[in-house]
Protein backbone atom coordinates (compact mmCIF):
# COMPACT_ATOMS: atom_id res chain seq x y z
CA UNK A 1 0.00 0.00 0.00
CA UNK A 2 1.54 3.35 -1.02
CA UNK A 3 1.35 6.37 1.29
CA UNK A 4 -1.41 8.10 -0.62
CA UNK A 5 -3.59 4.98 -0.51
CA UNK A 6 -2.73 4.55 3.15
CA UNK A 7 -3.82 8.05 4.13
CA UNK A 8 -7.05 7.73 2.15
CA UNK A 9 -7.82 4.57 4.08
CA UNK A 10 -6.91 6.20 7.37
CA UNK A 11 -9.16 9.16 6.60
CA UNK A 12 -12.03 6.76 6.07
CA UNK A 13 -11.36 5.17 9.44
CA UNK A 14 -10.30 1.93 7.76
CA UNK A 15 -6.97 1.62 9.56
CA UNK A 16 -6.50 1.09 13.25
CA UNK A 17 -3.49 2.35 15.15
CA UNK A 18 -2.15 -1.18 15.29
CA UNK A 19 -1.69 -0.96 11.50
CA UNK A 20 0.56 2.11 11.70
CA UNK A 21 3.99 0.50 12.21
CA UNK A 22 5.87 3.48 10.77
CA UNK A 23 4.45 5.63 13.57
CA UNK A 24 5.01 3.25 16.47
CA UNK A 25 7.45 4.55 19.05
CA UNK A 26 9.18 6.84 16.58
CA UNK A 27 8.69 9.68 19.06
CA UNK A 28 11.09 8.05 21.50
CA UNK A 29 13.65 6.60 19.09
CA UNK A 30 16.78 5.68 20.99
CA UNK A 31 19.52 8.31 20.99
CA UNK A 32 17.38 11.05 19.43
CA UNK A 33 15.34 13.93 20.76
CA UNK A 34 12.56 13.50 18.27
CA UNK A 35 8.86 14.33 18.47
CA UNK A 36 6.05 13.02 16.31
CA UNK A 37 2.93 15.17 16.16
CA UNK A 38 -0.35 14.29 14.48
CA UNK A 39 -2.88 16.81 13.29
CA UNK A 40 -5.99 16.84 11.14
CA UNK A 41 -5.07 20.01 9.24
CA UNK A 42 -3.40 19.89 5.84
CA UNK A 43 -0.57 22.28 4.90
CA UNK A 44 -1.03 23.67 1.39
CA UNK A 45 2.00 26.00 1.16
CA UNK A 46 5.27 26.80 2.92
CA UNK A 47 4.84 30.51 2.13
CA UNK A 48 2.50 32.44 4.42
CA UNK A 49 2.45 35.39 2.00
CA UNK A 50 1.09 33.29 -0.87
CA UNK A 51 -2.55 33.83 -1.85
CA UNK A 52 -4.69 31.00 -0.51
CA UNK A 53 -2.22 29.74 2.08
CA UNK A 54 -4.39 28.08 4.72
CA UNK A 55 -4.27 28.29 8.50
CA UNK A 56 -2.53 24.93 9.12
CA UNK A 57 0.33 26.26 6.98
CA UNK A 58 1.01 29.08 9.45
CA UNK A 59 3.01 26.63 11.58
CA UNK A 60 5.76 26.84 8.95
CA UNK A 61 6.14 30.58 9.47
CA UNK A 62 6.24 30.05 13.24
CA UNK A 63 8.92 27.38 13.24
CA UNK A 64 11.22 28.15 10.32
CA UNK A 65 11.23 31.96 10.15
CA UNK A 66 12.01 34.70 12.66
CA UNK A 67 10.17 37.92 13.34
CA UNK A 68 11.56 41.11 14.84
CA UNK A 69 9.67 40.54 18.08
CA UNK A 70 7.60 37.92 19.85
CA UNK A 71 5.46 37.71 22.99
CA UNK A 72 6.21 36.57 26.51
CA UNK A 73 5.02 33.27 27.92
CA UNK A 74 3.28 32.74 31.26
CA UNK A 75 2.65 29.56 33.21
CA UNK A 76 -0.96 29.07 34.22
CA UNK A 77 -2.27 27.62 37.46
CA UNK A 78 -2.65 24.17 35.90
CA UNK A 79 1.04 24.19 34.91
CA UNK A 80 0.45 24.77 31.19
CA UNK A 81 1.95 27.65 29.24
CA UNK A 82 0.31 30.41 27.20
CA UNK A 83 1.45 33.52 25.35
CA UNK A 84 1.18 36.87 27.11
CA UNK A 85 -0.08 39.53 24.71
CA UNK A 86 0.92 42.29 27.14
CA UNK A 87 4.64 41.41 26.95
CA UNK A 88 6.46 42.10 23.68
CA UNK A 89 9.92 40.50 23.76
CA UNK A 90 12.95 40.43 21.43
CA UNK A 91 13.36 37.84 18.70
CA UNK A 92 15.42 38.92 15.67
CA UNK A 93 15.66 42.45 17.07
CA UNK A 94 17.76 42.70 20.22
CA UNK A 95 16.27 46.10 21.09
CA UNK A 96 13.99 48.84 19.79
CA UNK A 97 13.08 52.42 20.54
CA UNK A 98 9.95 54.41 19.73
CA UNK A 99 10.16 58.08 18.77
CA UNK A 100 8.73 60.59 21.24
CA UNK A 101 5.86 61.38 18.87
CA UNK A 102 5.14 57.65 18.38
CA UNK A 103 5.55 57.94 14.61
CA UNK A 104 8.54 55.64 14.20
CA UNK A 105 10.09 52.56 15.79
CA UNK A 106 13.81 51.81 15.32
CA UNK A 107 15.08 48.24 15.73
CA UNK A 108 18.63 47.00 16.29
CA UNK A 109 19.15 43.52 14.85
CA UNK A 110 21.07 40.80 16.63
CA UNK A 111 24.67 40.95 15.35
CA UNK A 112 25.00 37.15 15.29
CA UNK A 113 21.74 36.33 13.46
CA UNK A 114 22.20 34.37 10.24
CA UNK A 115 20.05 32.53 7.73
CA UNK A 116 20.44 28.78 7.26
CA UNK A 117 22.98 29.26 4.46
CA UNK A 118 25.20 31.33 6.78
CA UNK A 119 24.25 34.67 5.23
CA UNK A 120 24.05 37.47 7.79
CA UNK A 121 20.54 38.83 8.45
CA UNK A 122 20.42 42.50 7.54
CA UNK A 123 17.96 45.36 7.73
CA UNK A 124 17.56 45.07 3.95
CA UNK A 125 16.19 41.53 4.43
CA UNK A 126 13.61 42.93 6.84
CA UNK A 127 12.69 45.76 4.51
CA UNK A 128 12.31 43.46 1.49
CA UNK A 129 10.26 40.92 3.43
CA UNK A 130 7.81 43.54 4.68
CA UNK A 131 7.51 45.11 1.23
CA UNK A 132 6.78 41.64 -0.14
CA UNK A 133 3.92 41.16 2.34
CA UNK A 134 2.30 44.34 1.03
CA UNK A 135 3.02 43.67 -2.64
CA UNK A 136 1.45 40.21 -2.72
CA UNK A 137 -1.79 41.60 -1.31
CA UNK A 138 -4.61 39.65 0.30
CA UNK A 139 -4.35 38.57 3.91
CA UNK A 140 -0.67 39.53 4.45
CA UNK A 141 -1.35 43.06 3.21
CA UNK A 142 -4.41 43.38 5.46
CA UNK A 143 -2.46 42.01 8.42
CA UNK A 144 0.35 44.52 7.95
CA UNK A 145 -2.28 47.22 7.52
CA UNK A 146 -3.71 46.42 10.95
CA UNK A 147 -0.48 47.74 12.44
CA UNK A 148 -0.48 50.84 10.24
CA UNK A 149 1.95 49.45 7.64
CA UNK A 150 0.42 50.31 4.28
CA UNK A 151 3.22 51.83 2.17
CA UNK A 152 6.64 50.32 1.33
CA UNK A 153 8.17 53.74 1.93
CA UNK A 154 7.48 53.21 5.65
CA UNK A 155 10.19 50.52 5.79
CA UNK A 156 13.72 51.92 6.07
CA UNK A 157 17.02 50.04 6.20
CA UNK A 158 19.05 52.66 8.07
CA UNK A 159 22.21 50.59 7.97
CA UNK A 160 23.04 46.89 7.92
CA UNK A 161 21.97 46.36 11.52
CA UNK A 162 19.33 49.08 11.96
CA UNK A 163 15.78 48.95 10.66
CA UNK A 164 13.11 51.62 11.09
CA UNK A 165 9.37 51.70 10.48
CA UNK A 166 7.74 55.09 9.96
CA UNK A 167 4.09 55.47 10.89
CA UNK A 168 1.48 57.84 9.54
CA UNK A 169 0.08 58.01 13.09
CA UNK A 170 0.92 56.29 16.39
CA UNK A 171 -0.87 52.97 16.83
CA UNK A 172 -1.29 50.57 19.75
CA UNK A 173 -1.04 47.68 17.27
CA UNK A 174 2.17 48.58 15.41
CA UNK A 175 4.69 46.83 17.64
CA UNK A 176 2.63 43.70 18.42
CA UNK A 177 1.73 43.37 14.74
CA UNK A 178 5.40 42.70 14.02
CA UNK A 179 5.22 39.61 16.25
CA UNK A 180 2.52 37.76 14.29
CA UNK A 181 3.33 34.94 11.82
CA UNK A 182 2.91 37.16 8.73
CA UNK A 183 5.82 39.47 9.70
CA UNK A 184 8.51 36.92 8.79
CA UNK A 185 12.02 37.87 7.73
CA UNK A 186 13.11 36.12 4.52
CA UNK A 187 16.61 35.64 3.09
CA UNK A 188 16.09 38.22 0.37
CA UNK A 189 19.32 37.42 -1.50
CA UNK A 190 18.38 33.76 -1.86
CA UNK A 191 14.79 34.60 -2.79
CA UNK A 192 15.87 37.10 -5.45
CA UNK A 193 18.24 34.53 -6.96
CA UNK A 194 15.15 32.42 -7.58
CA UNK A 195 12.84 35.22 -8.73
CA UNK A 196 11.86 35.83 -12.33
CA UNK A 197 10.42 38.73 -14.31
CA UNK A 198 7.02 37.04 -14.06
CA UNK A 199 7.52 36.22 -10.38
CA UNK A 200 9.58 39.06 -8.86
CA UNK A 201 8.78 38.01 -5.29
CA UNK A 202 9.87 34.37 -5.78
CA UNK A 203 6.44 33.06 -4.86
CA UNK A 204 6.86 29.82 -6.80
CA UNK A 205 10.21 29.13 -5.15
CA UNK A 206 9.18 30.02 -1.58
CA UNK A 207 5.95 28.04 -1.91
CA UNK A 208 8.02 24.84 -1.63
CA UNK A 209 11.43 26.04 -0.43
CA UNK A 210 11.56 28.23 2.68
CA UNK A 211 14.45 30.70 2.90
CA UNK A 212 14.65 31.54 6.57
CA UNK A 213 16.91 31.45 9.56
CA UNK A 214 14.51 30.22 12.22
CA UNK A 215 14.84 27.54 14.86
CA UNK A 216 14.01 24.72 12.44
CA UNK A 217 14.71 23.96 8.79
CA UNK A 218 12.26 22.06 6.60
CA UNK A 219 13.88 18.70 5.99
CA UNK A 220 11.05 17.49 3.77
CA UNK A 221 7.46 18.25 2.89
CA UNK A 222 5.13 15.64 1.45
CA UNK A 223 1.89 17.55 0.74
CA UNK A 224 -1.11 15.86 2.28
CA UNK A 225 1.08 13.60 4.39
CA UNK A 226 3.75 15.22 6.54
CA UNK A 227 6.28 17.95 7.15
CA UNK A 228 9.60 17.20 8.85
CA UNK A 229 11.53 19.88 10.73
CA UNK A 230 15.25 19.58 11.54
CA UNK A 231 16.85 21.69 14.25
CA UNK A 232 18.92 24.73 13.24
CA UNK A 233 22.00 24.34 15.43
CA UNK A 234 23.06 27.93 14.73
CA UNK A 235 19.85 29.67 15.80
CA UNK A 236 20.57 32.75 17.93
CA UNK A 237 17.15 34.35 18.35
CA UNK A 238 16.26 32.14 21.32
CA UNK A 239 17.33 28.92 23.05
CA UNK A 240 18.26 26.24 20.51
CA UNK A 241 15.36 23.73 20.52
CA UNK A 242 15.72 20.56 22.55
CA UNK A 243 14.16 18.51 19.77
CA UNK A 244 16.57 17.55 17.01
CA UNK A 245 13.74 16.63 14.71
CA UNK A 246 9.98 17.16 14.68
CA UNK A 247 7.68 15.18 12.39
CA UNK A 248 4.19 16.56 11.87
CA UNK A 249 1.95 13.97 10.21
CA UNK A 250 -1.45 14.74 8.74
CA UNK A 251 -3.93 12.08 9.85
CA UNK A 252 -7.47 13.05 8.80
CA UNK A 253 -9.23 10.33 10.81
CA UNK A 254 -10.26 11.56 14.26
CA UNK A 255 -10.41 7.98 15.55
CA UNK A 256 -6.92 7.16 14.30
CA UNK A 257 -5.40 10.26 15.87
CA UNK A 258 -7.01 9.40 19.19
CA UNK A 259 -5.81 5.81 19.04
CA UNK A 260 -2.26 6.90 18.28
CA UNK A 261 -1.96 9.17 21.30
CA UNK A 262 -3.68 6.69 23.61
CA UNK A 263 -1.27 3.94 22.56
CA UNK A 264 1.73 6.19 23.09
CA UNK A 265 2.74 5.93 19.43
CA UNK A 266 3.01 9.69 18.99
CA UNK A 267 4.18 12.53 21.19
CA UNK A 268 1.39 15.01 20.65
CA UNK A 269 -2.05 15.07 19.04
CA UNK A 270 -2.63 18.73 18.27
CA UNK A 271 -6.05 20.42 18.33
CA UNK A 272 -8.12 17.40 19.31
CA UNK A 273 -11.93 17.36 19.25
CA UNK A 274 -13.71 18.53 22.39
CA UNK A 275 -15.21 15.08 22.85
CA UNK A 276 -11.76 13.50 23.00
CA UNK A 277 -10.57 16.23 25.36
CA UNK A 278 -13.37 15.37 27.80
CA UNK A 279 -12.85 11.62 27.45
CA UNK A 280 -9.06 11.75 27.90
CA UNK A 281 -8.95 14.32 30.68
CA UNK A 282 -8.57 11.66 33.38
CA UNK A 283 -6.32 9.33 31.40
CA UNK A 284 -3.31 8.03 33.30
CA UNK A 285 -1.07 7.95 30.22
CA UNK A 286 -2.14 11.08 28.35
CA UNK A 287 -2.00 14.71 29.40
CA UNK A 288 -4.67 17.05 27.99
CA UNK A 289 -4.08 20.80 27.85
CA UNK A 290 -6.95 23.12 26.92
CA UNK A 291 -6.98 26.87 26.44
CA UNK A 292 -9.81 29.28 25.59
CA UNK A 293 -9.04 31.02 22.30
CA UNK A 294 -9.03 34.76 22.89
CA UNK A 295 -10.84 36.92 20.31
CA UNK A 296 -12.20 33.84 18.52
CA UNK A 297 -15.79 32.93 17.64
CA UNK A 298 -17.38 29.96 15.93
CA UNK A 299 -19.95 31.63 13.70
CA UNK A 300 -22.61 31.06 11.08
CA UNK A 301 -21.99 33.44 8.18
CA UNK A 302 -24.77 34.32 5.71
CA UNK A 303 -23.27 35.73 2.51
CA UNK A 304 -24.88 39.05 1.63
CA UNK A 305 -24.38 38.43 -2.10
CA UNK A 306 -26.94 35.60 -1.82
CA UNK A 307 -30.28 37.21 -2.60
CA UNK A 308 -32.32 36.13 0.48
CA UNK A 309 -29.57 37.22 2.87
CA UNK A 310 -29.57 40.77 1.53
CA UNK A 311 -32.65 41.25 3.73
CA UNK A 312 -31.58 41.81 7.32
CA UNK A 313 -34.82 40.27 8.57
CA UNK A 314 -33.90 36.97 6.93
CA UNK A 315 -30.53 37.01 8.71
CA UNK A 316 -32.25 37.78 11.99
CA UNK A 317 -34.69 34.92 11.35
CA UNK A 318 -31.68 32.60 11.07
CA UNK A 319 -30.40 33.84 14.42
CA UNK A 320 -33.72 33.18 16.17
CA UNK A 321 -34.00 29.72 14.60
CA UNK A 322 -30.64 28.30 15.66
CA UNK A 323 -30.62 25.52 18.31
CA UNK A 324 -27.88 27.14 20.40
CA UNK A 325 -27.93 24.86 23.43
CA UNK A 326 -27.96 21.74 21.27
CA UNK A 327 -25.06 23.12 19.25
CA UNK A 328 -23.07 23.79 22.40
CA UNK A 329 -23.85 20.39 23.92
CA UNK A 330 -23.48 18.22 20.83
CA UNK A 331 -20.89 20.06 18.71
CA UNK A 332 -18.80 21.78 21.40
CA UNK A 333 -19.44 19.09 24.07
CA UNK A 334 -19.95 21.87 26.57
CA UNK A 335 -16.43 23.28 26.23
CA UNK A 336 -16.12 26.98 25.45
CA UNK A 337 -18.17 30.06 26.21
CA UNK A 338 -21.82 30.40 25.03
CA UNK A 339 -22.44 33.48 22.89
CA UNK A 340 -26.22 33.62 22.79
CA UNK A 341 -28.91 34.87 25.18
CA UNK A 342 -27.43 38.32 25.83
CA UNK A 343 -29.47 40.82 27.80
CA UNK A 344 -29.62 43.78 25.45
CA UNK A 345 -29.17 44.99 21.89
CA UNK A 346 -27.26 47.91 23.39
CA UNK A 347 -23.93 46.61 24.78
CA UNK A 348 -23.08 47.91 28.22
CA UNK A 349 -19.35 47.17 28.01
CA UNK A 350 -16.68 46.38 25.44
CA UNK A 351 -15.89 42.83 26.52
CA UNK A 352 -15.31 40.67 23.46
CA UNK A 353 -16.54 38.21 22.49
CA UNK A 354 -19.85 38.80 24.25
CA UNK A 355 -23.25 37.08 23.95
CA UNK A 356 -25.60 38.46 21.31
CA UNK A 357 -29.25 38.90 22.41
CA UNK A 358 -30.64 35.99 20.40
CA UNK A 359 -31.91 32.62 21.56
CA UNK A 360 -33.89 29.76 20.04
CA UNK A 361 -37.38 31.05 19.23
CA UNK A 362 -38.85 29.42 16.11
CA UNK A 363 -42.07 31.46 16.28
CA UNK A 364 -40.13 34.71 16.20
CA UNK A 365 -38.02 33.35 13.33
CA UNK A 366 -41.13 32.42 11.32
CA UNK A 367 -42.70 35.82 12.00
CA UNK A 368 -39.63 37.65 10.71
CA UNK A 369 -39.44 35.47 7.63
CA UNK A 370 -43.16 36.10 6.95
CA UNK A 371 -42.41 39.83 6.64
CA UNK A 372 -40.05 39.19 3.75
CA UNK A 373 -40.26 37.91 0.17
CA UNK A 374 -39.21 34.52 1.49
CA UNK A 375 -42.20 33.62 3.66
CA UNK A 376 -42.34 30.24 1.90
CA UNK A 377 -38.67 29.62 2.52
CA UNK A 378 -35.82 28.99 0.10
CA UNK A 379 -33.02 26.55 -0.66
CA UNK A 380 -29.42 27.17 0.43
CA UNK A 381 -26.23 25.11 0.76
CA UNK A 382 -24.42 25.23 4.13
CA UNK A 383 -20.67 24.68 3.82
CA UNK A 384 -17.97 23.77 6.32
CA UNK A 385 -14.32 22.77 6.11
CA UNK A 386 -13.24 19.21 6.72
CA UNK A 387 -10.39 20.70 8.75
CA UNK A 388 -12.95 21.44 11.49
CA UNK A 389 -15.38 18.62 10.80
CA UNK A 390 -15.24 17.54 14.46
CA UNK A 391 -17.53 20.43 15.36
CA UNK A 392 -18.60 21.63 11.92
CA UNK A 393 -20.34 18.43 10.87
CA UNK A 394 -22.59 18.02 13.93
CA UNK A 395 -23.24 21.77 14.00
CA UNK A 396 -24.24 21.80 10.32
CA UNK A 397 -26.62 18.86 10.80
CA UNK A 398 -28.32 20.54 13.76
CA UNK A 399 -28.63 23.83 11.86
CA UNK A 400 -30.05 22.00 8.84
CA UNK A 401 -32.76 20.40 10.96
CA UNK A 402 -33.64 23.63 12.76
CA UNK A 403 -33.86 25.79 9.65
CA UNK A 404 -36.06 23.18 7.99
CA UNK A 405 -38.65 23.98 10.66
CA UNK A 406 -38.98 27.55 9.40
CA UNK A 407 -39.10 26.54 5.73
CA UNK A 408 -35.44 26.91 4.77
CA UNK A 409 -34.16 23.83 2.95
CA UNK A 410 -30.46 23.34 3.69
CA UNK A 411 -28.09 20.99 1.88
CA UNK A 412 -24.70 20.29 3.44
CA UNK A 413 -21.43 20.79 1.60
CA UNK A 414 -18.11 19.48 2.94
CA UNK A 415 -15.02 21.21 1.53
CA UNK A 416 -11.45 19.86 1.84
CA UNK A 417 -9.35 21.96 4.18
CA UNK A 418 -6.67 22.63 1.56
CA UNK A 419 -9.30 24.34 -0.62
CA UNK A 420 -11.30 26.09 2.08
CA UNK A 421 -9.30 29.31 2.33
CA UNK A 422 -9.55 30.02 -1.39
CA UNK A 423 -13.23 29.17 -1.81
CA UNK A 424 -14.64 30.57 1.43
CA UNK A 425 -12.40 33.50 2.25
CA UNK A 426 -10.56 34.62 -0.87
CA UNK A 427 -13.33 34.12 -3.44
CA UNK A 428 -16.08 34.53 -0.81
CA UNK A 429 -18.59 32.61 -2.90
CA UNK A 430 -20.30 30.35 -0.35
CA UNK A 431 -23.93 31.38 0.38
CA UNK A 432 -23.92 30.12 3.97
CA UNK A 433 -20.96 28.79 5.93
CA UNK A 434 -19.55 27.94 9.31
CA UNK A 435 -16.39 29.86 10.16
CA UNK A 436 -14.01 30.19 13.10
CA UNK A 437 -11.96 33.35 12.74
CA UNK A 438 -9.83 34.27 15.75
CA UNK A 439 -8.08 37.65 15.99
CA UNK A 440 -4.34 37.41 16.60
CA UNK A 441 -4.16 40.78 18.35
CA UNK A 442 -6.47 40.78 21.33
CA UNK A 443 -8.64 43.86 20.92
CA UNK A 444 -12.28 43.96 19.69
CA UNK A 445 -11.54 46.59 17.04
CA UNK A 446 -8.93 44.24 15.52
CA UNK A 447 -11.59 41.52 15.23
CA UNK A 448 -13.95 43.95 13.51
CA UNK A 449 -11.18 45.08 11.17
CA UNK A 450 -10.76 41.59 9.75
CA UNK A 451 -14.28 40.17 9.99
CA UNK A 452 -16.52 43.16 9.22
CA UNK A 453 -14.69 45.37 6.70
CA UNK A 454 -15.30 45.04 2.97
CA UNK A 455 -12.58 43.08 1.17
CA UNK A 456 -10.75 41.84 4.23
CA UNK A 457 -10.06 38.13 4.24
CA UNK A 458 -12.25 36.91 7.08
CA UNK A 459 -15.29 38.91 6.01
CA UNK A 460 -16.69 35.77 4.35
CA UNK A 461 -20.17 37.37 4.37
CA UNK A 462 -19.19 40.17 1.97
CA UNK A 463 -20.50 42.64 4.54
CA UNK A 464 -20.17 46.33 3.72
CA UNK A 465 -21.25 49.07 6.12
CA UNK A 466 -19.75 52.57 5.76
CA UNK A 467 -20.39 53.43 9.41
CA UNK A 468 -18.55 50.29 10.55
CA UNK A 469 -15.67 51.14 8.21
CA UNK A 470 -15.41 54.65 9.63
CA UNK A 471 -15.53 53.41 13.24
CA UNK A 472 -12.84 50.78 12.69
CA UNK A 473 -10.56 53.14 10.79
CA UNK A 474 -10.76 55.67 13.63
CA UNK A 475 -10.46 53.15 16.47
CA UNK A 476 -7.81 50.69 15.27
CA UNK A 477 -4.76 52.86 16.09
CA UNK A 478 -6.41 54.42 19.15
CA UNK A 479 -5.11 53.60 22.67
CA UNK A 480 -7.63 51.56 24.63
CA UNK A 481 -7.79 54.27 27.30
CA UNK A 482 -8.63 57.03 24.79
CA UNK A 483 -11.98 58.75 25.55
CA UNK A 484 -13.56 57.65 22.26
CA UNK A 485 -12.33 54.06 22.33
CA UNK A 486 -15.05 52.42 24.45
CA UNK A 487 -17.98 54.33 22.83
CA UNK A 488 -16.69 53.41 19.38
CA UNK A 489 -16.36 49.72 20.26
CA UNK A 490 -19.82 49.63 21.85
CA UNK A 491 -21.24 51.08 18.64
CA UNK A 492 -19.43 48.45 16.55
CA UNK A 493 -20.93 45.70 18.68
CA UNK A 494 -24.41 47.23 18.45
CA UNK A 495 -24.17 47.34 14.63
CA UNK A 496 -22.98 43.74 14.54
CA UNK A 497 -25.90 42.64 16.72
CA UNK A 498 -28.44 44.35 14.47
CA UNK A 499 -26.96 43.63 11.04
CA UNK A 500 -25.96 40.02 11.78
CA UNK A 501 -23.46 39.42 9.01
CA UNK A 502 -21.99 36.90 11.45
CA UNK A 503 -24.11 34.94 13.93
CA UNK A 504 -22.03 33.95 16.98
CA UNK A 505 -22.41 30.41 18.31
CA UNK A 506 -19.72 29.99 20.96
CA UNK A 507 -16.16 30.98 21.83
CA UNK A 508 -14.06 27.83 21.39
CA UNK A 509 -11.17 26.23 23.21
CA UNK A 510 -8.09 24.60 21.70
CA UNK A 511 -7.24 21.24 23.24
CA UNK A 512 -4.23 19.03 22.68
CA UNK A 513 -3.32 15.60 24.05
CA UNK A 514 0.29 14.68 24.70
CA UNK A 515 2.56 12.12 26.27
CA UNK A 516 3.05 12.59 30.00
CA UNK A 517 6.79 13.09 29.54
CA UNK A 518 6.40 15.97 27.08
CA UNK A 519 7.10 19.43 28.47
CA UNK A 520 7.18 22.94 27.03
CA UNK A 521 3.91 22.85 25.09
CA UNK A 522 2.62 26.42 24.67
CA UNK A 523 -0.74 27.73 23.51
CA UNK A 524 -0.46 30.59 21.01
CA UNK A 525 -2.96 32.99 19.49
CA UNK A 526 -2.17 31.72 15.99
CA UNK A 527 -3.52 28.27 17.00
CA UNK A 528 -0.56 26.45 15.48
CA UNK A 529 2.17 24.14 16.72
CA UNK A 530 5.21 25.94 18.08
CA UNK A 531 7.78 23.16 18.23
CA UNK A 532 10.62 25.36 19.47
CA UNK A 533 10.05 24.97 23.26
CA UNK A 534 9.08 21.27 23.20
CA UNK A 535 11.26 18.90 25.21
CA UNK A 536 11.07 15.62 27.06
CA UNK A 537 11.16 15.64 30.84
CA UNK A 538 14.37 14.34 32.34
Amino acid sequence: MDRRTFFKAAAAGGLAAANLPFLRNIAHAQGRQQAVIVTGGSINSLDIHRTGTNRPSYQVAVNVYDRLVSFGVDQREDGSYTFDYSKVVPELAESWESAEDGKSITFRLRPDATFWDGTKVTAEDVRWSFERALALGGFPKSQMGAGGFVDPAQFVAVDEATFRVDLKEPSKLSLPDLGVPVAIVINSKLALENATDADPWASDYLHRTPAGGGAFKVERWDPGQQIVYARNENWTCGPVPAMERVIVREVPSLATRRALIERGDVTLSFDIPNKDAKDLKNSASVKVVGSPIANCIHTLCPNLTFEPFKDKRVRQALAWALPYQQLFDQAAYGLGVPLWGGDSTTPQDISWPQPFPYKTDLDKARALLAETDYAKGFDVPLSFSLDFADWGEPAAALIQDSLRQIGINVTLEKIPGANWRTIALVEKRLPLLLENFGGWLDTPDYYFYFAYLKGNLFNASNYDNPEMQKLVDATLPMPVDAPDYAPNVRRMIAIAIDDLSRIPLWQPTLNSAMAENLDGYEFWFHRQIDARPLKFKA
